[in-house]
């Protein structure tokens, strides 16, 4: 019996590559950076099951290349890297990896406003180029968090874990989403507003949205002129929903305050890029979920979505559930 074809697109942590083994004859890209598309058409053409990460566009053209395709398991919460519609067209269920993330992405979403309004990476740069001098009240003021108002765009499971950590800080939380969430406003204490409102009022803003049509640069230059001088933004969503021109204008000539970009547009973001030069801007490599546990437990729930869809059962987490209608 001949065993079913995976293709993986990058090692993946801890023990998972040792289980899709034992699914079916694994190819592995072994490199540590993205395949090369060409390889990967070539690889998917004879392929059952594709594992990919998020650098990876899994689209109408590598789906005509991959007549046999299975399932897609993506190691990743969001999808926008793959074309849903045509996956669910030719009866493709797509896997991804929610929930084992939540907590750990709420984490670098407070990490960063802290570093960004407390201007704690300046105050490092600042020891390390040897200019601490006597003790000065006047040096790097930053803003409060504890008893600020926070603004969540997107109240998923990550806007509702932000939700959760602000009520230990004493801040008053408004969310912006597509729709409202009665249970939340009860449960979490906070106040639902539209857009706008949001951005007028908030201290920090913190974008949790997935990336769609209409969140492609949803925080722009007009949005960026609602928000208070003071304010700080935390993207930890997709680097397309905040234009990242609009942004370095914003930061360079006092718009708003500060910022904190787990996610950019482009990504990766290089050293020569106009927002890294800019000491109120705070940028990680994309950190988002990488802590040990939590990676190896994407990792895991990502191999189980992708041995599911080879056996023809339903997957745990499936982004596209209408596979099955």
């Amino acid at each position: 019996m001949i065993s079913p074809r995976i293709v993986v697109t990058r090692r993946p942590p801890g023990i998972a590559l040792d289980q899709l083994g034992s699914a079916g004859d694994v190819w592995l890209w072994p490199e540590d950076r993205a395949i090369d598309r060409e390889l990967l058409l070539d690889q998917v053409a004879s392929a059952v099951g594709l594992y990919s990460m998020l650098t990876e566009r899994i689209d109408a053209e590598l789906l005509n290349s991959a007549s046999r395709l299975k399932v897609v398991s993506n190691m990743a919460v969001g999808v926008d890297n793959v074309d849903l519609a045509a996956c669910t067209e030719r009866g493709i269920p797509v896997g991804h990896t929610p929930d084992v993330l939540t907590e750990t992405t709420a984490d670098t979403a407070f990490g960063l406003l802290l570093m960004a309004a407390r201007r704690l990476v300046e105050g490092v740069d600042y020891v390390r180029r040897d200019l601490w001098g006597e003790w000065d009240p006047n040096l790097l003021w930053g803003s409060d968090v504890h008893g600020s108002t926070l603004g969540i765009i997107g109240l998923g499971r990550i806007g509702r874990a932000i939700a959760r950590r602000a009520g230990g800080f004493g801040m008053r939380v408004f969310y912006s989403s597509r729709s409202r969430h009665l249970d939340a406003e009860e449960t979490l204490g906070i106040e639902y507003v539209h857009l706008e409102g949001l951005l007028a009022v908030a201290d920090h803003v913190i974008v949790a949205t997935s990336l769609t049509r209409d969140t492609y640069h949803l925080i722009d230059a007009a949005a960026l002129d609602v928000m208070k001088a003071s304010a700080t933004l935390i993207n930890i969503s997709r680097g397309k929903t905040v234009d990242s021109g609009a942004l370095y204008v914003a930061l360079r000539d006092g718009v708003i305050a500060a910022a904190g970009l787990d996610v950019t547009d482009p990504e990766p973001l290089r050293a020569d890029h106009p927002l890294v030069g800019l000491p109120n801007c705070v940028i990680v490599p994309h950190l988002g979920s990488s802590s040990r546990s939590t990676r190896e437990s994407m990792a895991l729930l990502a191999v189980n979505n992708l041995i599911a869809g080879l056996a023809g059962e339903r997957l745990a987490a499936c982004a596209n559930p209408e596979v099955y209608d």
